[in-house]
């Protein structure tokens, strides 16, 4: 977050005006921060901070206060890191989420494929309650070929392994829809590139943010996109466009 702060975040949060706007990877406690950034002017910010500082972290800035909020689903296992502020609001729940990493090695993919179930199983239960649903954040894993520049060199890296995108193909099968495929089928359509290897100005990415809904918000559903011109960070900006009652 204070680096954001240092390329332009609250400007672009000023001359953007999203309704929501979804952090994740914020690596900050709200009270390490100045009150400009902790609580943006216009926003109801809500925080979700790990145990560790200085690691993960998730914020949900909304223009209405939200009905409800909570800082991920009540597992200890998973809530300790700050991976997921949950807000409520009329007409749906929204999930923002920082998904694991699984790079570091067996134990934290084993760990990112656990996570995936037990979030499954969440959101899962409040679809069968009749309630829509929206699941926004990095992902860190691509779900097919077309989205990253280098499917075949990245097979057997985690981000790309066969059972982190089965776990998305599962979500597409009970009917979670992809919402910037919804509308874009394009090849070279990515939100992360590599800093250090100067991969952007090449456009050597992945596509790892999403916007995953329930089937009932598909009508709202007007837009979807990706700002790839907006630096500042080794992501890009992700969004949608809902008209609600």
């Amino acid at each position: 977050m204070r680096a954001a702060q240092k390329k332009g975040l609250l400007e672009w949060l000023a001359r953007e005006s999203p309704d929501v706007a979804c952090l994740q990877e914020t690596k900050a406690h709200p009270e390490q921060l100045e009150e400009t950034l902790r609580n943006p002017q216009g926003y109801h910010a809500c925080w979700s901070a790990p145990q560790q500082k200085g690691y993960s972290g998730v914020a949900t800035l909304c223009r209405e206060a939200p009905h409800q909020i909570a800082m991920g689903w009540g597992d200890p296992k998973y809530d300790t890191e700050g991976r997921v502020v949950v807000t409520e609001h009329a007409e749906f729940a929204l999930y923002n989420v920082y998904f694991p990493n699984g790079k570091m090695g067996p134990e934290r993919l084993r760990y990112k494929l656990d996570f995936y179930d037990a979030f499954l199983e969440v959101i899962e239960a409040r679809r069968r309650r009749g309630e829509p649903v929206i699941i926004c954040g990095d992902f860190n894993t691509a779900h097919r070929e077309i989205d990253l520049a280098r499917p075949k060199e990245n097979a057997r890296i985690s981000g790309f392994l066969p059972e982190e995108r089965a776990w998305l193909d599962r979500l597409v099968t009970l009917g979670y829809v992809d919402t910037f495929r919804h509308f874009h089928g394009e090849a070279g359509q990515y939100s992360w590139w590599d800093i250090k290897t100067g991969a952007r100005a090449r456009n050597v990415g992945w596509r790892i943010d999403y916007f995953f809904i329930t089937p009932d918000l598909l009508p709202h559903l007007k837009a979807a996109f990706i700002n790839a011109e907006v630096a500042g960070s080794d992501h890009c900006p992700v969004g949608i466009i809902l008209e609600l009652p």
